[in-house]
């Protein structure tokens, strides 16, 4: 039991605001830690340095959740003491400007909720799943290491940043504290990069849904309970978390079983089978709805459900992984990843540095998740202490979700994982005739001297591609099915068949296809509003009438706001889903990368800002991972710009499409066929005698190809000079900094707190006994408070052992 409390008071008139843990690690929670690293420890040397039968996937769970653990207790406690110094006496924005729409103290529990399921997208699903042609070794460090030292850090501290400023946008904070060039550098990357991430976003999950009446209807019904549980609390029992928790998770769950039998039925087959056009709508339609309807009522319910649903299909994984133990059939570091393989990395092309870094994206670090805590998180924590476990720990949990993803990936037999993500044009797929895809994908993977051999490959192979499609019940079988989101539905079912064997991988096959749709489609909605939020930022800072902007919830600025973003993101999506060469598709190359960017933009306004507070000698903490972001995406951006290699490099590709017109045009280039729709399709091939230039498609085509390269190679120097530009403003005002010893910032001063919550996810028992006596000073005084909780219940104990958090980092 905790001792050396201290009570805060912010006046005589109502009970204390704040409790302070002086009390030391007492020896019982010491050797819990010492036992938690030597298992860490000894599960991570396995995974480094043990090959063979005896490693599966178990090892890779207890070294992530050691690391965690380890990292969140000491590392993310000396953030916090030593940078954050964190005042529970500080009123926060959601309650200084608590106006029931934008800005509102909301339950830590739901807040945390809301958090991760905004940033919680579609990198950590997809992109380990396909890392994994580099080797699982590098990817599971960058996941666990990258989230633990520059993506919790940056989500973390950039929360922190907006919490102390009145929830601004991180483009406006860029301008706040360093200036006006900076800002403006700033504030045009993040707005053109935001808008194509969350277009992106929405190309994926029209992917997941069209035609799937299951996903579309279990999703659907999460929009009105979360309406639901939004009035329940606001207005019906104010503050009873636990108890709408229990009612919004079994509607939830009922939906998600009720699903599979409206898709099997002859009206919801065809009710809620929808074409990718009318779901495109639907998410537009959507998206402005969850950026202007009071924050309470859709957006931060929808998403703490949608939580639920999230972290129990990963523990449920994690659980099927300890029960499973599936073993490791991807090689710790590949011939792809070592740079020593015969033919082109058939995924994503590249070297291991920096594109595998960029692949995986949001498992470790994320630009967008930058844009969620400085947009909708900021407005409505209740206390400054509670930034820690919603900031570092969300991010944590999208590590771990990237931690599963890989497992499952690396569970799959190597031939079948690269017969399911490789291109049709290298594995031989046919339309509606699964054996003889699965046939040609088999003789293809065999001929790759990068695979471990097998005895009677091409039999072998076939049978289990061919099967692997009858086993999840997809007719035109798994060959071709690129982009990560299958190949992990097929991993999570195979995993997940402990519970009712083989007979069920295709319902956990659809399950997970629909758990992935979900997932991306709470970063949708959080990122729409936020986009709204910088928008408004930046037309305030045009002045005069513009100036009426600054007020995020004004009402015609946040509906003409939203109108913009979502006509920007939605007209760009609307393309890609009419077009298969245009719109979305176009930009959709560019989303690693540039999410990549964002971060850099969101470390160096927080390195700047601990410098300019004088905390020199922690500017490491973020450095950390800003010198590494730059140094990956730079290279990246670099490569992606100026590489020769046709696969790679924008404009390389961009000239040979343009020699290629040019052949066509005088009469060199002539045609080889006709496709289905009686195009003439062309076949060009550099005369150099290492031809690295090749060309197969249809005037059309080849069109398409020479715009998309256009947009994408001009936008990269467009998105790189930009990043550069704010890092040098950094730099200079880091500097001046420096030399002043320190510069004042834009950190609003302190307001007294007149509210109370408790820091952490679980209360301890002296939290508990003021939250009641908080509970009876409020009813004494016919005080409604929405969201201070009421309901003591054994749930919001703390593990025995854990229940303290001491002051110092290594108490």
């Amino acid at each position: 039991m905790a001792t050396d409390l201290e009570y805060v008071r912010t006046s005589d008139s109502h009970p204390p605001v704040a409790i302070i843990d002086r009390s030391p690690m007492t020896p019982a929670k010491r050797i819990i830690f010492a036992v938690i690293g030597l298992v860490t420890a000894t599960a991570w040397a396995l995974v480094c340095f043990a090959r063979g039968e005896h490693l599966n996937g178990a090892y890779f769970v207890i070294a992530a959740v050691g690391t965690y653990i380890i990292a969140y207790r000491f590392y993310a406690r000396l953030i916090e003491y030593k940078v954050i110094r964190p005042k529970n006496d500080r009123a926060t924005p959601g309650e200084l400007y608590d106006n029931g729409r934008d800005f509102q103290p909301t339950d830590r529990r739901i807040l945390f909720g809301h958090h991760f399921a905004a940033i919680a997208g579609a990198g950590p699903l997809v992109g380990p799943v396909l890392a994994i042609q580099m080797g699982f070794l590098p990817s599971f460090i960058w996941i666990v290491i990258g989230c633990v030292l520059a993506g919790a850090v940056q989500d973390y501290m950039t929360l922190w940043l907006s919490t102390r400023r009145k929830g601004r946008s991180l483009g406006q904070m860029i301008k706040d504290e360093m200036g006006k060039l900076g800002g403006v550098f700033g504030i045009l990357g993040i707005l053109f990069i935001m808008v194509m991430l969350i277009a992106v976003l929405g190309l994926i999950i029209v992917q997941a849904l069209a035609h799937s009446p299951w996903g579309v209807f279990s999703i659907g019904c999460t929009i009105p309970i979360a309406l639901f549980m939004g009035i329940y609390l606001r207005f019906l029992r104010p503050g009873k978390v636990a108890e709408v928790t229990v009612i919004g998770v079994a509607l939830m769950l009922f939906a998600v079983v009720a699903g599979r039998w409206v898709a099997e039925s002859a009206w919801g087959a065809q009710f809620f089978t929808l074409s990718s056009v009318t779901l495109a709508w639907c998410l537009i339609i959507y998206g402005f709805l969850a950026s202007v309807l009071p924050v309470w009522l859709l957006l931060a319910p929808r998403d703490y459900l949608s939580t639920f649903m999230k972290v129990g299909t990963i523990v449920l994984l994690a659980v099927g992984v300890l029960i499973a133990l599936p073993a490791v059939n991807a090689p710790a570091l590949s011939d792809w990843g070592k740079g020593t393989a015969t033919v082109a990395a058939p995924i994503f092309a590249g070297s291991l540095f920096p594109f595998l870094f960029i692949t995986i994206a949001c498992g470790a670090l994320s630009g967008f998740h930058s844009l969620i805590s400085s947009g909708t998180t900021p407005k409505m924590v209740e206390k400054e202490s509670q930034i820690r476990i919603i900031g570092y720990g969300g991010m944590m949990i999208e590590s771990f979700v990237a931690v599963m993803a890989l497992v499952t990936a690396m569970n799959l037999d190597q031939h079948l994982y690269f017969a399911m993500n490789a291109p049709a044009t290298l594995t031989g797929f046919v339309t509606d005739d699964a054996q003889t895809s699965a046939a040609n994908a088999a003789n293809w993977v065999c001929s790759l001297k990068e695979l471990v051999p097998v005895p009677d490959c091409v039999n072998v192979a076939t049978q289990t591609i061919y099967d692997t499609g009858v086993g999840v019940g997809e007719a035109g079988g798994v060959v071709s099915r690129t982009g990560g989101a299958p190949t992990l539905a097929v991993g999570m079912a195979h995993i997940l068949s402990f519970l009712g064997g083989n007979a069920m991988k295709g319902f956990w096959y659809h399950f997970a296809i629909m758990f992935e749709a979900l997932f991306i489609l709470t970063t949708l909605d959080a990122g729409t509003r936020v986009c709204r939020f910088m928008l408004s930022d930046a037309l305030s800072n045009l002045g005069g009438v513009f100036k009426k902007f600054s007020n995020p919830s004004w009402h015609v600025g946040a509906w003409g706001c939203s109108l913009l973003v979502v006509a920007g993101w939605g007209s760009i999506l609307l393309m890609g889903v009419t077009d298969p060469l245009g719109g979305i598709n176009t930009l959709y190359p560019l989303f690693g990368i540039s999410n990549q960017l964002l971060a850099a933009i969101a470390l160096t306004l927080i390195t700047v800002v601990v410098i300019k507070k004088g905390l020199v000698k922690w500017a490491w903490i973020p450095g950390v991972g800003l010198i590494w972001d730059l140094v990956v995406t730079m290279a990246a951006s670099w490569q992606k710009i100026f590489s020769p290699a046709q696969s790679l490099g924008y404009w390389a590709q961009h000239s040979c499409y343009v020699n290629a017109k040019a052949g066509i045009a005088n009469g060199t280039v002539q045609a080889a066929s006709q496709n289905a729709a009686g195009d003439n399709v062309f076949v060009f091939k550099s005369a150099a005698p290492d031809a690295v230039c090749s060309v197969t498609g249809s005037e059309a085509q080849i069109n398409a190809v020479i715009r998309n390269t256009t947009v994408q190679g001009t936008l990269s120097i467009i998105f790189m000079v930009l990043v550069a530009l704010v890092v040098l403003v950094g730099i200079w005002v880091a500097i001046k900094a420096i030399r002043a010893g320190s510069l004042p910032t834009t950190e609003e001063p302190d307001q007294p707190s007149h509210y109370y919550a408790p820091k952490s996810l679980f209360s301890t028992k002296a939290e508990k006994a003021l939250t009641k006596e908080w509970a009876e000073y409020n009813a004494e005084h016919g005080v409604a408070v929405k969201t201070v909780q009421e309901g003591i219940d054994a749930v919001d104990e703390v593990p025995e052992g854990l229940d303290n958090d001491p002051d110092t980092p290594f108490s």
